[in-house]
């Protein structure tokens, strides 16, 4: 074969704060002939994930972090171009960790293929995919179980929006909290919550408030996308023996200073409160069972995946971005050409 020319992005600086475009370049490089075993891949969609800012400071973590100069990866659903590998064959749909490049070579041990009968394919990044499995394996953690009362920040992002729908698929009482009244509708009327409210178009009721309203008799459990306001909230709202699923704190990924700690935290105590930390690669040993369960609720209508789609590798760095301005209503996907 030629010589394949690839775009592909690359961080160049750490961010200070929220990231900027100048944290960033658009780079082309020119990928070697396929070596036998390996396989030549052209990428579909990739995902842009809030996880992903904590891989662009300097030190340790706990995912490697980007290397300046290097092209950054994430999720990514791409098809099969070439192949010189048995496994694999050309328009073979596969998703990898190769995202933020428009082509790439990989050995298939790499890479984990799907089926092009569930359309589009990007759900393999959404519902079906790294959020999706999130959202399952968050309920599991603290076993969320018909009857309860779960409260979900963030709850029109990628792994909100499905958390909801499959709680309320459990027998559970769903409640959501969002940044704009679209999203509320959306929450409401798309994904089935009982309840959700928009925390950003009451400024005069805080958080807690508006959640006391939602929830007078409490809840069982708070699904934490957020951090910040939102865990206060929670901590003052749940009931004894309530459970917290320490997912995500977006609200404190960009803050230069670390921010304090909720000023009720003693709640843990007085309430005999459960908080467990969840990372999804923990969970890799049940995609099978993620993928049959909530693989099947999708093929039978009862999982909706929403998408916010931008297109063009260019534009990947502003969907990233966006995602701490709330430009997103589902899972933010970006279209590579």
């Amino acid at each position: 074969m030629s010589y394949i020319t690839s775009r592909e992005i690359r961080l160049i600086s750490h961010p200070n704060g929220i990231p900027t475009s100048a944290n960033f370049t658009l780079a082309q490089t020119e990928l070697e002939p396929l070596q036998d075993g390996q396989v030549l891949v052209h990428n579909l969609y990739m995902s842009v994930d809030p996880y992903m800012r904590g891989r662009m400071n300097g030190g340790k973590s706990y995912v490697p972090p980007f290397e300046l100069g290097q092209p950054m990866t994430g999720g990514a659903v791409g098809a099969v171009v070439e192949s010189r590998a048995n496994q694999l064959k050309p328009g073979d749909a596969v998703t990898s960790s190769y995202g933020w490049r428009e082509y790439f070579i990989a050995k298939p041990q790499e890479l984990h293929p799907v089926s092009r009968d569930l359309q589009p394919l990007s759900v393999y990044l959404g519902a079906l995919g790294m959020t999706g499995m999130t959202a399952w394996a968050g309920l599991n953690l603290v076993e969320v179980k018909a009857g309860d009362v779960i409260f979900i920040s963030g709850a029109a992002g990628a792994v909100g929006s499905v958390a909801g729908q499959l709680a309320k698929l459990r027998g559970c009482k769903v409640i959501g909290s969002a940044g704009s009244l679209e999203k509320v509708k959306f929450l409401r009327e798309e994904c089935g919550f009982d309840i959700a409210f928009d925390y950003k178009s009451s400024p005069v009721f805080p958080v807690i408030e508006q959640l006391n309203l939602a929830a007078p008799n409490g809840i069982d459990v708070y699904f934490d996308n957020v951090g910040g306001e939102m865990l206060e909230a929670a901590l003052s709202a749940l009931r004894v023996h309530g459970r917290i699923i320490a997912c995500g704190g977006i609200s404190g990924y960009n803050a230069e200073i670390p921010q304090p700690g909720p000023t009720n935290l003693f709640n843990m105590t007085t309430k005999r409160l459960t908080m467990k930390g969840l990372i999804v690669g923990d969970w890799l040993g049940h995609q099978g069972e993620f993928e049959q369960e909530v693989g099947g609720y999708f093929r039978a209508g009862k999982l909706k995946h929403k998408e916010t789609v931008v297109t063009g590798i260019d534009k990947a760095v502003g969907a990233f971005i966006g995602l701490f301005e709330g430009n997103n209503i589902g899972k933010m996907i970006v279209k590579l050409n």
